[in-house]
């Protein structure tokens, strides 16, 4: 019983220096590693490419499942947030008006 915690500190501290190493190896080089011009350019949309990954599944299903009915409020807020962004480039502003198309749907009709 004594060295019970013992063990989740040594998976703390592994999982720790497995974060700090992952994420700082392209900082511990003294020079620019070298990189192929098409995979530079194809990191360019890699936070692209996560965030889409991320957003498009919440987006289209429900529980694992596609939905099949347009009465869900996330849609018109979609609609409207990538109406609002391509009209005027705003992150901010694109996130207050999906928002504000998706909370009353959602909370007051249910949808």
């Amino acid at each position: 019983m004594t060295g019970d915690w013992l063990m989740p500190l040594v998976a703390i501290a592994g999982l720790a220096l497995i974060t700090l190493i992952t994420r700082a190896f392209f900082m511990l080089p003294e020079r620019e590693i070298p990189m192929p011009d098409w995979l530079r350019r194809g990191l360019k949309y890699a936070p692209l490419a996560a965030l889409t990954a991320v957003i498009a599944p919440e987006i289209a299903m429900v529980q694992g499942q596609l939905i099949h009915t347009l009465q869900d409020a996330r849609l018109p807020g979609v609609l409207c947030a990538s109406a609002y962004y391509f009209w005027r480039r705003g992150i901010l502003g694109t996130i207050v008006v999906g928002m504000t198309v998706y909370l009353p749907l959602h909370i007051a009709l249910g949808w």
